[in-house]
């Protein structure tokens, strides 16, 4: 086989929900296409074991990961939301980038920047050295759809955007109260806003889009968006990688042990992703719902905030000791039966594609939410931070795969509420016609990536384009 001269420097925002997906597509470029793939990964704090075994995971004689060198956060207030920190990340590194690009473009004839939606201020340096930019989005296409309607938005829309009394409509997308949009958007005087609002205005400097989902998920919406795209647009998605990663194996042989005792479709999977916790007054709530519920359950519990940030995130030491004292007196012996009670990973992959597992409790980041598509689990949508109230909009009234549960006006879920849908989800007819819609959807994917599925063409379609530019 030739050497590869086509070469992709993809550049991730930090967080797993931005890589994984990336890593996965690089996967497939470099076995599958001969590629060549450089990671550039930048540091404000230094990677964690996660991070660099997912990295690791990929073939290393075509794939190299280069960690940037750290960037200073320190001159940035204490309440300085999340999404400030994932763009400044990227443009602080652009010196380092500049630097990487001009040497890959001496050793390679054709090199594409692949960055996410946090990353588009390296398209400056991408144009320097005769770079393609191109953007990899790793949710929605009604979330995408937003961005590229945010400029319009922010030029018609006077005040905040929580105030509307009116949905937000945006073509063939179902409509979405303000209160629910993208978080960073429910303060237009924040720093963070005006962030976001410059990375969507560069949206269309791209010279593509490549988005994580496909047409029978969204299908008002990516048919609105391929309706005379500015710039292409090409749906690759379902893009979840479902093979375990190696340092899953203790939790693995633990929890897969666990499951294989339970019947078939029985029990619940519980978690809330690597950025996002409750309350210890909504953890205590929900090991009530749960065992108010009478259903089994699998749950993957972190520890409580303290002090709530207000874009909800909150990130975890994969070493942290497990500790479940701040669960409700007794609840782990009156649970012990029906439920397992895991901190803070598990093996998602595995347990959302066993058969016993029945219905998923997630945050709704859309890494999860295809995951559950793939392996036909329907969910309960509990949306934290980020666009994952949007999404859970995509999951319930959208794709019609998801119940959510009604909370009170501080967003708190009572334990009655808990227990109604899980039991709705496991038990009710309902969750049948979940389940029935989930595993269409689920036959639909294994289609779109078939070799003549719509999701394949797409993919092909950018290969071509990266090998021939």
């Amino acid at each position: 086989m030739d050497p590869p001269q086509a070469h992709i420097a993809i550049l991730p925002s930090p967080g797993l929900g931005h890589l994984n997906p990336l890593v996965d597509f690089a996967r497939r470029l470099v076995t599958d296409h001969n590629f060549s793939v450089t990671f550039l990964i930048p540091t404000d704090v230094p990677p964690t074991q996660t991070e660099k075994s997912i990295l690791e995971s990929l073939p290393s004689d075509s794939v190299d990961h280069i960690y940037l060198p750290p960037v200073n956060m320190d001159d940035l207030p204490k309440d300085t939301k999340f999404v400030t920190f994932l763009t400044l990340a990227v443009t602080r590194s652009l010196p380092s980038l500049r630097t990487i690009l001009k040497s890959l473009v001496s050793r390679f004839s054709r090199v594409t920047l692949l960055v996410d939606l946090f990353g588009t201020e390296a398209f400056h340096a991408a144009r320097e050295f005769n770079v393609a930019p191109y953007i990899f989005y790793t949710s929605t296409a009604m979330d995408l759809s937003l961005f590229l309607h945010m400029p319009h938005l922010d030029e018609t829309v006077s005040g905040e955007y929580r105030h509307l009394t009116e949905p937000v409509r945006l073509p063939g997308c179902v409509p979405i109260p303000g209160t629910e949009l993208f978080d960073p958007l429910q303060d237009r005087t924040n720093d963070a806003y005006k962030l976001v609002l410059g990375n969507a205005k560069r949206f269309r400097e791209a010279e593509g889009i490549i988005l994580n989902s496909f047409k029978e998920l969204e299908p008002g919406a990516i048919e609105a968006l391929l309706r005379n795209p500015e710039p292409p647009i090409y749906p690759v998605g379902p893009m979840v990688n479902m093979s375990p990663r190696k340092n899953d194996a203790e939790s693995s042989s633990l929890c897969l042990a666990w499951l294989e005792k339970q019947p078939r479709g029985s029990v619940l999977f519980v978690s809330f992703g690597s950025g996002g916790t409750h309350s210890l007054e909504q953890i205590k709530e929900i090991a009530l719902g749960l065992e108010m519920s009478g259903q089994r359950f699998l749950w993957v519990v972190r520890k409580p905030f303290q002090v709530k940030k207000e874009d909800g995130t909150t990130y975890f030491d994969r070493n942290e000791k497990p500790s479940f004292d701040f669960l409700p007196d007794g609840f782990l012996d009156r649970t012990k039966e029906v439920g397992m009670v895991m901190h803070p990973w598990a093996p998602q992959a595995q347990i959302l594609a066993h058969p016993s597992t029945a219905g998923f409790m997630s945050h709704c980041g859309w890494n999860s939410s295809l995951e559950s598509v793939v392996n036909g689990v329907p969910v309960v949508a509990w949306p934290l931070y980020a666009e994952q109230k949007m999404n859970a909009i995509v999951l319930s009234e959208e794709m019609k795969v998801a119940l959510r549960p009604k909370a009170r006006e501080n967003g708190f879920v009572e334990k009655e509420e808990i227990a109604k849908v899980v039991k709705s989800l496991i038990k009710g007819e309902e969750g049948k016609e979940l389940r029935n819609r989930i595993g269409k959807l689920k036959e639909a994917a294994a289609k779109t990536l078939s070799p003549h599925g719509a999701s394949t063409k797409a993919f092909l379609e950018v290969v071509a384009k990266w090998k021939n530019q």
